[in-house]
């Protein structure tokens, strides 16, 4: 595969009608001195000083940039409250792995959050894969201010095994259940690690022991693009069948609407408006309520 090329073809994306728009605001943005930068659950960034115009023209940029789905990021005095708590999920699996001096990726990266939170971790190189011109727009404003030297590529999980290097630690968060062949993706992931390499993961599960999935008719929570939602047994069958060696369950949790709730930076619905409204225990369709099952599997 030709990435030279894809990444060329991608990087027209960024001239469509609608993105011209949020690539040239972003480019506005002011030069501001950085007197601080906290990578903590708010990814917080202040400046050494900030006029009231220049914070006017911050803010406008990042609501031009919405929907912010992950987060939350603090320039200045803004609080962009992102529908995500991230910090939620990032804090569950940070006791779980080690990536000083590792090459690590983060697949259906969004924004960055993640990746910004784990340059803490001094890894020896940090990549995003995100096929999503808007997301790459919000990074662009984020690192316009941090400066860091992760990697955005707008390349998918599908390109992880042609990649020009393998990774020691991939992190594939919410993606999964997106795709309607899992254990062809999970083999893909498996091709992208070096031997002893690490794949963090969560999805979607629905309870029980035996190795089933729940196969939504049409839309799951609202969301149109669910093919398969495992029990735990069903995902690490799946994961043995893509090569990988050791699978260890790390935690099992129910979304709930503080992780995951409308805020003034969506504009659109969310969980609660995804849930049976009699019974928050079933998604609209009348499906168990959404709940991640969060995995480490080891490549042999």
């Amino acid at each position: 595969m030709d990435l030279v090329a894809l990444r060329q073809e991608r990087l027209k994306w960024l001239t469509w009608k609608n993105i011209i728009p949020l690539q040239e605001a972003v480019a506005s943005l002011p030069q501001l001195t950085v007197s601080s930068v906290r990578l903590d659950d708010v990814v917080a960034i202040d400046f050494d000083s900030c006029s009231k115009e220049e914070e006017e023209q911050i803010i406008e940029v990042a609501k031009r940039l919405k929907p912010w789905r992950k987060g939350p990021f603090r320039i200045s005095d803004t609080l962009i409250d992102s529908e995500w708590q991230s910090f939620m999920k990032y804090n569950l699996l940070e006791p779980h792995f080690n990536l000083k001096d590792k090459i690590v990726g983060d697949i259906g990266c969004n924004n960055a959050y993640y990746l910004f939170r784990m340059l803490t971790h001094k890894p020896k190189k940090l990549i995003g894969f995100d096929p999503s011109a808007i997301t790459y727009s919000q990074f662009q404003f984020i690192n316009h201010f941090i400066q860091s030297e992760i990697v955005y590529e707008l390349l998918g999980i599908e390109h992880v095994e042609f990649y020009e290097h393998r990774f020691d630690v991939l992190f594939c968060l919410g993606v999964l259940y997106h795709r309607s062949d899992p254990v062809l993706m999970l083999k893909s992931l498996y091709k992208g690690l070096n031997s002893g390499g690490e794949l963090i993961l969560d999805t979607f599960m629905i309870d029980g022991e035996d190795e089933v999935c729940l196969t939504p008719r049409g839309r799951y929570s609202k969301i149109p693009n669910i093919y398969f939602i495992p029990t735990v047994n069903a995902l690490k069958n799946w994961c043995y069948r893509a090569g990988f060696e050791s699978i260890e369950v790390l935690d099992i949790k129910t979304t709930s609407q503080e992780e995951q709730r409308k805020t003034e930076w969506i504009d659109t619905q969310s969980l609660k408006d995804f849930l049976d409204p009699r019974d928050n225990n079933k998604t609209i369709e009348g499906y168990p309520a959404p709940k991640r099952v969060y995995i480490k599997a080891i490549k042999k």
